[in-house]
């Protein structure tokens, strides 16, 4: 396991308490905790985080987005599970939560609650929707992503596509820590924490500004990707001699002079037609067969070899195992061995972001289910004594094989 100095990370200091479920809240901490922020993640007792044991294509959930935390089991329809997270609140900087509309104002812990109990805590919640006729709506990213105009703008018209990723419970989530750390400093100006709000269908949205733009500038209906107009005359897949799918971007007039010498075409170069980017756009019915003609008959190690020596945008078409072993990836450390379920070491992806050279690794694994409660309720103030006796009632657990 990477080792890295928590008191030097930007966050050293800050104590979170994450609320959370699922993916949107758990991506906020773990941007966080990242960042060397001391997030304590509340999950449910008994059965802890129904991510832990979710199948098929979410069975990564719980390993990608919780490492670097500690973890408490807690009963919070319990009375003392409530005192524990007052008390938890009571120290905390930050306060993450992405439960239904209202729970936590059910549970006694919902802003108005932590405020009176913290004056100084940034309140961060995450929501399907900001206030409005929908802000009681309960949200998927998938439902977001349908009503946002992201499914309609990734299929094939009339077959509406959600994206290959949660890429809206992330955004949501990540927008959510951009506001913590502006509230954080503004609370070093004031004094006083404040509440934080991120929603799914406003994250959607501000992905479709440049489109809702288009629309209203062309004042027309903008046509999903698959079947847009395209503003570059080269911009396509191609699948080379040995089968390999690899997309290729010519976007400027001058990557179109380096690519026609790269691949020895001085007659397309030549042509008066194609020597601005508008004209190969005019031209792209007969242009881009031509050139798929022309790479068909290489094999993509010459094609990629020429892109890259060119300077040319290109891209095999990758999948997630394909990122495993990404040589690229590697040679820069940043795929974390990271702790899977069953004791596994997986290899996964840090955090997207240096500072000054300084990248941000991996401080503690994700915990086994009640790994961390009595460490956690220690820090709490509570003796031995009570640490056993809240795992007897049940609210909290205790794992004794981890401990």
């Amino acid at each position: 396991m990477s080792t890295v100095n928590s008191d030097a990370l930007p966050l050293a200091g800050t104590l979170v308490a994450e609320f959370s479920h699922t993916i949107m809240g758990p991506s906020c901490g773990l941007v966080l905790a990242d960042l060397g922020a001391d997030v304590i993640r509340i999950e449910p007792a008994p059965a802890g985080d129904p991510t832990r044991t979710l199948p098929g294509f979410a069975s990564g959930f719980f390993t990608f987005f919780n490492r670097n935390k500690q973890h408490l089991a807690l009963d919070l329809k319990s009375a003392a599970g409530r005192a524990v997270a007052q008390r938890l609140i009571e120290r905390a900087d930050v306060l993450v939560e992405n439960f239904a509309p209202e729970t936590m104002q059910r549970l006694g812990l919902g802003y108005d609650d932590a405020a009176r109990i913290n004056p100084r805590l940034i309140y961060c919640s995450l929501k399907g929707f900001l206030s409005g006729p929908y802000e009681k709506r309960v949200a998927l990213d998938e439902v977001v992503q349908m009503m946002g105009g992201l499914a309609y703008m990734t299929g094939p018209p009339g077959r509406p596509l959600r994206a290959g990723a949660s890429v809206i419970d992330i955004l949501g989530g990540t927008f959510g820590a951009v506001g913590i750390l502006a509230a954080l400093r503004e609370r070093d100006r004031t004094g006083k924490g404040q509440l934080v709000e991120s929603a799914l269908f406003e994250s959607v949205v501000y992905l479709m500004g440049t489109h809702m733009a288009a629309a209203a500038i062309l004042n027309r209906s903008i046509p999903p990707f698959p079947a847009r107009i395209g503003a570059w005359g080269i911009y396509d897949l191609f699948v080379t001699r040995d089968g390999v799918q690899i997309f290729v971007g010519v976007t400027t007039d001058r990557t179109w002079e380096r690519f026609c010498a790269e691949f020895q075409r001085a007659d397309l170069f030549a042509d008066a037609r194609l020597r601005t980017n508008t004209g190969r756009v005019d031209e792209r019915d007969w242009l881009v067969p031509e050139l798929a003609a022309m790479l068909a008959e290489l094999d993509a190690a010459d094609v990629t070899a020429r892109c890259e020596r060119a300077g040319i945008p290109f891209a095999p078409i990758g999948t997630p195992e394909d990122l495993l072993d990404d040589p690229h990836l590697l040679a820069g450390e940043r795929l974390l061995p990271t702790r899977g379920p069953a004791g596994e070491t997986i290899a996964l992806p840090q955090l997207p972001l240096a500072m000054s050279g300084r990248s941000f690794g991996i401080r503690s694994q994700p915990s086994k289910l009640g790994e961390n409660d009595a460490g956690v309720l220690r820090r709490l103030g509570y003796s031995d004594g009570e640490v056993a006796q809240l795992a007897r009632d049940g609210v909290t657990l205790l794992n004794e094989e981890t401990r």
